[in-house]
């Protein structure tokens, strides 16, 4: 990551481009930082899902959370909304994990064999 003095010295706008990418320092039109960090993620992936309970965070409130989950931030949003619907509940996908909301390990388990990932229940 750049230096506070580079980050605050940096180009911002240019009237030939447009605005500029604060990471790369390309034109907007030009950057590909987020695919780039997308890969990254992808690759750092083992292809086991790991099927979590929380309640750390949330007064007591608990989540169940599906974390390795091999696809990409538009297929993982998809992903989320049919097994939310399926658990009939609500949830959210943040920095590439699925929170549902409530306790659904084995309906998500179920549900996430019978579409082809390998799946592992994660602590307790």
């Amino acid at each position: 990551m750049a230096s506070l003095k580079d980050q605050l010295g940096g180009l911002v706008y240019s009237t030939e481009h447009g605005d500029t990418c604060p990471d790369c320092r390309r034109p907007l039109a030009e950057c590909d930082c987020a695919e780039r960090a997308e890969r990254e993620r992808l690759a750092e992936l083992d292809g086991t899902v790991r099927i979590r309970r929380e309640t750390s965070g949330r007064k007591g409130k608990g989540v169940t959370t599906l974390e390795g989950i091999p696809l990409p931030a538009a297929e993982l949003k998809t992903l989320a909304k049919a097994l939310k619907k399926r658990c009939g509940t609500g949830g959210a996908v943040k920095d590439g994990i699925v929170e549902i909301q409530g306790d659904h390990r084995e309906l998500l388990k179920g549900e996430l064999e019978a579409r082809g990932f390998r799946v592992k229940l994660a602590g307790g």
